[in-house]
């Protein structure tokens, strides 16, 4: 296995793991926990599975921002970021940037208080709040995959 192949199945496993996890926490996880019994139930679901996806995100988000990076070193893809059609590579970077700023910045420096403080004081809307933030998440997630398979084959 040459070194293209080897960055390009990483990257690709990596989105795979990083965005199918969101997907599953945002489909699947988080309208689980709205059916708890109460809004505290909720919230501390969410943070006991969040916590453990975390690690998982992490790497998994490293994985794929570093062999993104290699793979546009490699075939020095640089020029498509001063051309247009080639938005989904901008929109590459701008997910992996904004999960990598709110993973291991944010998320360990400011998020993680400030939610356990809003949640103590709104756990409705905290949970609401949440629900949407991921929502978002995935959305701008998937408009982005579909135009890089789309992109990256001519589309």
């Amino acid at each position: 296995m040459n070194d293209f192949v080897l960055a390009r199945v990483l990257h690709v496993i990596g989105v795979v793991l990083w965005i199918g996890g969101v997907a599953m926490v945002t489909t699947v996880l988080l309208p689980a926990a709205k059916r708890l019994a109460t809004p505290a139930e909720r919230i501390a679901f969410f943070e006991r599975v969040e916590h453990r996806f975390a690690a998982q995100v992490r790497l998994t988000t490293l994985v794929t921002g570093l062999s993104g990076f290699y793979l546009a070193w490699r075939f020095d893809l640089w020029g498509r970021f001063a051309d247009a059609r080639f938005w989904w590579m901008h929109a590459m970077v701008a997910v992996w940037l904004l999960f990598t700023l709110v993973l291991f910045v944010l998320e360990p420096l400011v998020l993680h208080r400030w939610f356990s403080a809003r949640a103590a004081r709104n756990a409705e809307g905290t949970f609401a709040l949440v629900q949407r933030f991921h929502w978002l998440l995935l959305t701008l997630s998937v408009v982005t995959i579909a135009g890089a398979v789309a992109g990256s084959h001519g589309g």
